[in-house]
């Protein structure tokens, strides 16, 4: 387990080391970390145990937004804390995970699912 702070750190590291083509292109997005995932955020995820997810996208991807898309609430990225910590040994690991999540969760907002984050070899 490591500070909060030092978690925070890692994940605004993860989020300045995005180009910086997609990192123009976060506006109205909320990055946030969070303990625990919620039970509603479980069942939208599929899963039933909260260890099991690191990370979710909370709002509709870019590539579904219509020309009628706005004055809506920011999209929210969660980070959940505890899981990470859970999943990982060693402090690299978790800043290593970090990086991996942030960037997957920053692929959702973009419209990139699971199945071709797959294709692509991401995991």
């Amino acid at each position: 387990m490591v500070e909060h702070e030092v978690f925070e750190a890692w994940v605004a590291e993860a989020l300045d080391a995005l180009p910086e083509a997609f990192r123009s292109r976060l506006e109205n997005v909320e990055v946030v970390i969070e303990d625990w995932p919620d039970r509603e955020t479980l069942r939208r995820a599929g899963l039933h145990r909260p260890t099991e997810l690191l990370g979710f996208y909370h709002g509709v991807p870019q590539t579904q937004r219509t020309r009628y898309y706005g004055l809506v609430l920011p999209d929210k990225i969660s980070i959940y804390r505890r899981p990470i910590e859970l999943h990982c040994r060693t402090s690299e690991e978790i800043r290593e995970t970090i990086h991996h999540v942030v960037r997957h969760e920053i692929a959702h907002h973009f419209g990139i699912d699971d199945e071709r984050l797959k294709t692509m070899g991401v995991y």
